[in-house]
């Protein structure tokens, strides 16, 4: 028995667990294998499919299952399964379509199975695929198969607030996260924090030991379940303003912080 057994530790991947260096800093993983050593479940939200998390997995001790898509799947890894996948409904190349009619500035990324299509792509398209390390297939709309996992609509205008109105009330079916340059479309309810949960109630953890960490507006809904909810000093502004505990930036290994907190309180 260990202090941490029962307690789940959730991160978001890309700059938090993983730095702007593409790597995960040694502190963290140090603090990792204090944690696990104790006990702990250490765990991955991200915005990331399987496809394009799967290739990092192993940069850090995960044990406990995934959270993918930005909440739209749970995924064991150890298992190598599913545990939890939901879609898009039927109707969303429709919905999107009229979408990106209304909005000509925007492209489209949608995720069937393991591969990613592409409409009207830009330079934020081509960035973000360079970043997870993958390639995709550019077709309209219409010839995209489906089912889909989720969709990303990508902007470069600075203000993202009539764009994100639009796509709220163009497929208002659908959840919407949003970053920066990022509007991520998944099934309506479906977000990391409504997954978290789900998966703490899968591994008999209790709502006080979640702990979760992310620097992004699509962590908020995870943060809000967590008994202290984490951000790296890098984190967007809204989530300052959310009333995030902020620590260290993650390229100092924000991990090697939540880990000195939790020591202290159990």
């Amino acid at each position: 028995m260990g202090k941490f057994d029962g307690v789940l530790l959730v991160s978001d991947f890309d700059d938090t667990l993983y730095d702007s260096h593409c790597q995960v800093p040694r502190r963290n993983l140090e603090a990792l294998d204090r944690f696990l050593a104790q006990g702990g479940r250490f765990t991955v939200a991200t915005g990331r499919a399987h496809r394009t998390f799967a290739p990092y997995v192993h940069l850090a001790p995960v044990n406990a299952p995934v959270v993918l898509s930005n909440g739209s799947a749970i995924y064991d890894f150890q298992k190598d399964e599913f545990l939890v996948q939901t879609y898009l409904s039927p109707s969303a190349p429709q919905d999107l379509d009229g979408v990106m009619e209304a909005f000509p500035q925007l492209g489209m990324e949608a995720y069937h199975g393991e591969d990613i299509y592409v409409f009207r792509p830009n330079w934020i398209t081509d960035l973000h695929m360079k970043k997870v390390g993958t390639d995709y297939t550019v077709c309209p709309i219409r010839e995209m198969p489906t089912p889909w996992t989720k969709a990303i609509l990508q902007t470069a205008q600075e203000n993202n607030s009539p764009v994100i109105l639009g796509v709220s009330e163009g497929a208002g079916k659908y959840m919407t996260g949003y970053k920066t340059v990022y509007l991520e479309i998944t099934d309506h309810g479906c977000n990391k924090g409504g997954m978290v949960a789900r998966l703490a109630q899968m591994l008999g953890i209790a709502r006080e030991n979640i702990y979760c960490v992310g620097d992004n507006q699509n962590d908020i809904p995870m943060m809000a379940l967590s008994a202290v909810p984490f951000a790296p000093a890098n984190c967007a502004q809204e989530v300052k303003d959310w009333g995030a505990h902020i620590l260290c930036h993650c390229d100092d290994g924000v991990i090697g912080d939540i880990v000195e907190i939790l020591e202290q309180r159990y």
